[in-house]
């Protein structure tokens, strides 16, 4: 907005002096405010479509088995607790649920959505797909129908196989934090920042600042990420670190 102040300001001086500044100055923070207005109401809509949407394919996943198990359902509910939703919108987040379970649920038409919301905002569709692994894994196992189901998923809005093996990393890499370093969970933390066992020190150093950089969450927000949702962007950026150390600590033993 101070931008736009300035700029007709400076027009308006141009143009006609000193009253021409104040009616120029005027006109750009009239301007500005209408930008504003209109961008954040477009951000509005952005996040409640993303929200609606990942609780409507969640739907559908857990859907996708045959049945919805009670574990499902709570990591469901948990997700609504982290998230802080309350009274309309826990309910809006709900109805969503039971639509993505409906027969009649059309969830090519609602990834082509998220397509669109999420359209060149990568981290923002890796949220959205590592939200819905962590709900048809919540039983512990993940069926071939479900398994067929994700990869679909995301497809559908985008991701390539590379990013789904980063999410699941992250999510093996947060199950493994309590149980000490692994073979395995050093071959995840290579997969979450996207680099190779053989990648330099330096390579490895610039994948984790890039990573970090991109999924901040204030930059997030910025990109369409509910508030709602920040808890989330905080704990990619934490296993995006714990990733980071765990790489450190095997190679200074090694």
């Amino acid at each position: 907005m101070l931008l736009l102040i300035v700029i007709f300001g400076l027009i308006g001086l141009a143009f006609g002096g000193p009253v021409g500044l104040l009616i120029g100055g005027g006109l750009g923070w009239w301007l500005g405010r209408r930008i504003s207005r209109r961008l954040n109401i477009a951000r509005m809509r952005i996040q409640e479509g993303f929200l609606e949407s990942i609780f409507s394919v969640m739907g559908c996943l857990c859907q996708a088995d045959g049945k919805v198990t009670d574990g499902e359902l709570d990591v469901a509910e948990k997700l609504f607790d982290q998230m802080h939703l309350q009274g309309e919108q826990r309910a809006k987040a709900r109805a969503a649920f039971e639509r993505g379970r409906a027969d009649d649920f059309n969830l090519d038409a609602e990834l082509a959505n998220v397509n669109r919301l999420t359209q060149r905002q990568p981290v923002l569709r890796q949220v959205f797909i590592q939200v819905q692994l962590s709900a048809i894994a919540a039983d512990g196992v993940l069926h071939p129908a479900e398994q067929e189901m994700i990869l679909r998923v995301a497809r559908g809005v985008g991701c390539s196989d590379t990013e789904l093996q980063q999410i699941e990393a992250m999510l093996h890499g947060a199950a493994a934090n309590s149980q000490g370093a692994s073979e395995e969970a050093l071959k995840d933390a290579y997969r979450v920042l996207g680099v190779s066992d053989d990648a330099s020190d330096a390579e490895i150093k610039k994948a984790y600042r890039r990573l970090m950089s991109q999924n901040h969450p204030d930059k997030l927000a910025g990109k369409g990420l509910p508030e709602s949702m920040r808890d989330i962007a905080q704990a990619r950026t934490s296993e995006i670190g714990n990733a980071y150390e765990r790489i450190r600590t095997a190679r200074g033993s090694a």
